[in-house]
């Protein structure tokens, strides 16, 4: 992915669309990676995800903080490779909301995003696009079918959690201690996401 992937332009996005928030892919030979993805290089049966909101500053740079965390413990960065993207371009270029920044040092988990809006080329290379809610859900399902060879499953990252909490709703007109809760679904989501494909 060396020069800057297609997006879908305001139009295809809506002015509605609330955040998409995880993307997971294994990363191909040879291809190069937007500088927005951080990692090492990896061998190719490694799997890509992304993790994608609304403006990509409140579920979704938590959701992939809490996943590069796990992954980090378990010795296996190199087999993962990471992102998050929002669905509009209320918040390209911004950094996380600073609850949820102050909520990553409270657990001692590292934060390092710039907010970036999705792309079709991101369908047709992370393996998993996590999602937060419903409208995500079918917003992120109507954009793939405007991509050819879309390869993304994509799914609700409350799918995976151990008490079927299915919704992580969004906090940003919340208070910290909603934040808060965003990370715990997060947590115990990724961590089941993490067993069943690891």
């Amino acid at each position: 992915m060396g020069s800057a992937a297609p997006g879908f332009g305001n139009s295809g996005m809506g002015t509605g669309s609330l955040p998409v928030d995880l993307l997971l892919r294994p990363p191909d030979v040879g291809r190069g990676e937007k500088t927005t993805t951080r990692s090492t290089e990896v061998n190719s049966e490694n799997s890509l995800e992304s993790l994608v909101s609304i403006g990509n500053i409140c579920r979704s740079p938590i959701a992939e903080a809490v996943f590069r965390k796990l992954v980090t413990d378990e010795k296996l960065e190199n087999k993962w490779r990471i992102d998050s993207a929002a669905t509009s371009t209320y918040e390209i270029g911004s950094p996380p909301d600073y609850r949820g920044q102050n909520c990553m040092k409270k657990h001692g988990i590292p934060m390092s995003h710039i907010a970036r809006q999705i792309t079709k080329e991101d369908f047709q290379t992370f393996d998993h696009i996590l999602c937060m809610d419903e409208s995500n859900l079918r917003d992120l399902n109507r954009k793939s079918n405007q991509v050819k060879d879309c390869k993304a499953k994509i799914e609700l990252l409350g799918t995976y959690d151990p008490q079927k909490q299915l919704i992580i709703e969004d906090p940003y007109y919340g208070s910290e201690k909603d934040f808060e809760t965003v990370y715990e679904q997060c947590l115990r989501c990724c961590k089941a996401f993490l067993e069943k494909y690891h």
